[in-house]
C-alpha cells in the first residue's frame, strides 16, 4: 500500500514539465508583502513581509518552481497576472466579483476594510451608506477601491495608498478607506498614529490567485502545502515575527 502511494505521489509530481515554473507577482502592501528597501521594486530574498514567507514555503513544500518579483502600481501587476498564463498575483483580495477571473490558493490571511479619519475625529459611522456624503481616498483598481464603486461611491483614487495619508491630515479628503492593519501600519511608517477608525464594513480574506490558465495540479499541490502549514502552526510562527 505505501508503495502505491509513493507511486500516486510521483505520478501527480510527473504531471508538470521539468522546466515549469511560475512567475510571482507582489506589491508594497505592509506587513504582508514589501521590499526590504521600501522602494517600488524589488525581487525574490529583497521582498519580506507575514504572506511573503508563506509563499515562499508554500512552493518549497509542494516542489514547484517560481521567480518573485515586486512592482508598481497594483493594477499593473494586477492586469498582468490576469493576461500572462503562467502569472501569480498576492496578497490579492478573494472578492466574488473576482472569483471567476483567477484560480484562487488560501486564504494566507485575514484583514478588515476601514474607513480612517485623523486622530481624535469624533465622527463615528453605523453604515457604509452614511459615508456617501464624504470624500473618500482609496487606492486605484484596490479590492476597497472596487468595492466602493460598486456601491455608488466615487472615491478619489490615489496610485499609492501610502499618498492618502498627506491626503488625510491636510483635509484632501475626508476618509481613508483602507485595509486594516495595512493602513495603520502604512501610517505608522509616516510617522503617524492614533488615526480614528470611523466605521469597519468589510472582513476580507487575502489570498494567491493564479492565472486561470493554471494547470489545477499547481493549485492542488499549493492548496495542500498551505492547508499542512496551519495544521502544523508554520503559519503562526510566520506571523508572530511580524504582529
Amino acid at each position: 500500500m505505501a508503495g502505491l502511494l509513493l507511486l500516486m505521489a510521483t505520478s501527480a509530481r510527473a504531471a508538470l514539465p521539468d522546466d515549469y515554473k511560475l512567475v510571482l507577482l507582489t506589491e508594497n502592501f505592509p506587513p504582508f508583502n514589501m521590499a526590504a528597501d521600501g522602494k517600488n521594486y524589488a525581487a525574490d530574498r529583497n521582498i519580506s513581509g507575514i504572506n511573503a514567507e508563506i509563499v515562499r514555503e508554500m512552493f518549497k513544500r509542494a516542489g514547484i518552481a517560481y521567480s518573485l518579483t515586486l512592482r508598481f502600481p497594483w493594477e499593473r501587476i494586477y492586469n498582468q497576472a490576469l493576461e500572462h498564463p503562467d502569472q501569480g498575483l498576492f496578497s490579492t483580495t478573494y472578492t466574488p466579483e473576482r472569483e471567476p477571473l483567477f484560480k484562487w490558493v488560501g486564504p494566507l490571511a485575514s484583514t478588515g476594510w476601514v474607513l480612517l479619519a485623523p486622530a481624535g475625529s469624533p465622527m463615528r459611522l453605523s453604515s457604509l451608506d452614511q459615508a456617501q456624503q464624504y470624500r473618500i481616498g482609496a487606492y486605484k483598481n484596490d479590492a476597497v477601491s472596487q468595492h466602493l464603486e460598486s456601491q455608488g461611491f466615487e472615491p478619489i483614487n490615489s496610485l499609492r495608498d501610502q499618498e492618502n495619508i498627506g491626503k488625510l491630515l491636510k483635509g484632501q479628503i475626508d476618509l481613508w478607506a483602507t485595509t486594516d492593519p495595512v493602513g495603520p501600519y502604512l501610517a505608522k511608517q509616516e510617522g503617524v498614529s492614533g488615526l480614528t477608525t470611523v466605521l469597519r464594513f468589510n472582513d476580507a480574506q487575502l489570498f494567491l490567485a493564479l492565472n486561470k490558465q493554471t494547470p489545477d495540479e499547481v493549485v492542488t499541490r499549493l492548496q495542500k502545502a498551505l492547508n499542512e502549514m496551519k495544521s502544523d502552526g508554520a503559519i503562526d510562527a510566520i506571523m508572530r515575527r511580524y504582529l
